[in-house]
């Protein structure tokens, strides 16, 4: 049997490098600077590598696809983030390779393997641990996308935190609540982590004691669940959901209880999905430009592809006031 014939990963490894740093020692083009160079040709020599003339090669090292990394395909904020991300790939003549890990413990790897088959990826949210990131940008061109950061690797997000503070000081000074809810899992993603530290900085700044956060998955049947235990533990007048989706799950929570949103216990949520300003009440959220994560962070990847530098981006979120929080308006 004849052994395997090395690839660019193989030298990319051997050197502590990524396999744009080995394609641009290769192709003599782009900055490297001399000791990195040295590195590369001798984990090239070391490993007798050369360039597949009927893979990579003919496309100057480049496969024209990009992948991404996802922890969920469901709802309308995923699927917003991923129609932004395909519009860039698309502008940019590239296929888009999509990997939804649904919690699998074998995320890493089956992230791993789809290094293998794109020029660069972008890791959505808490899917892999930052060892394998690290990993992963050892490999490919990589940029993380709502999430926080890990080392100098581009990172897209868009604000929560302070949005998630100015609604849950609207829900206290507009409204004088004092027994509020968070509902949702901070754990979960570092967004639901960014807007739970909101809410408790709106309630430090009053001198307002905080309850632990009903933790529920970002979804429907999560919010249902979550806003019932909080509803019936304590009764709270005013449920602050790490999510839209989350919000309506409350929705049925109190049409359960026979409490009507807006009326007896104000709900809000963040994201602004479309079925936010349908619902009834009208929901009041944070709007945050889930299309332009995506794009954003598919441009972002693009320009590494390119060997061209990229700088983390935080994109604005705006608070959008509708009936559900108590207030006398169908504003959109």
């Amino acid at each position: 049997m004849t052994a395997p014939r090395a690839n660019i990963y193989a030298v990319a490894e051997r050197a502590g490098v990524s396999i744009a740093t080995v394609s641009r020692v290769q192709r003599g083009v782009g900055p490297v600077s001399t000791e990195t160079r040295e590195r590369v040709e001798q984990a090239i020599d070391e490993l007798g590598y050369s360039p597949d003339p009927t893979g990579r090669a003919l496309a100057g090292y480049r496969l024209d696809a990009m992948g991404i990394v996802f922890p969920d395909l469901a709802g309308p904020y995923y699927s917003a983030v991923l129609l932004g991300a395909e519009a860039a790939s698309v502008a940019a003549g590239s296929s888009l390779l999509i990997l939804a890990t649904h919690g699998r413990p074998q995320a890493a790897d089956l992230a791993r393997e789809l290094s293998s088959r794109v020029d660069g990826l972008v890791v959505m949210g808490r899917t892999v641990d930052d060892e394998t990131v690290r990993a992963l940008a050892g490999r490919v061109p990589l940029v993380l996308l709502a999430r926080e950061p890990v080392d100098d690797i581009p990172t897209v997000r868009s604000e929560s935190r302070l949005p998630a503070r100015r609604l849950t000081e609207h829900l206290t000074g507009i409204h004088g609540h004092r027994r509020l809810a968070f509902i949702g899992d901070p754990g979960s993603s570092s967004d639901a982590e960014d807007r739970w530290q909101g809410f408790q900085d709106a309630h430090r700044a009053l001198e307002v004691p905080v309850r632990q956060p009903f933790a529920a998955p970002v979804d429907e049947r999560g919010g249902r669940e979550g806003a019932g235990a909080a509803l019936d533990d304590f009764e709270p007048t005013a449920l602050v959901c790490a999510s839209d989706e989350v919000a309506i799950g409350a929705y049925r929570a109190l049409d359960e209880r026979g409490l009507c949103p807006g009326q007896d216990v104000a709900v809000t949520g963040f994201d602004d999905i479309q079925l936010a300003r349908f619902v009834a009440p009208s929901l009041t959220t944070v709007r945050q430009p889930m299309a332009r994560l995506g794009r954003t962070a598919a441009e972002l990847l693009l320009q590494l592809v390119d060997d061209q530098p990229a700088a983390s981006l935080t994109l604005p979120s705006e608070l959008v006031v509708r009936a559900s929080c108590g207030c006398e308006t169908n504003g959109r």
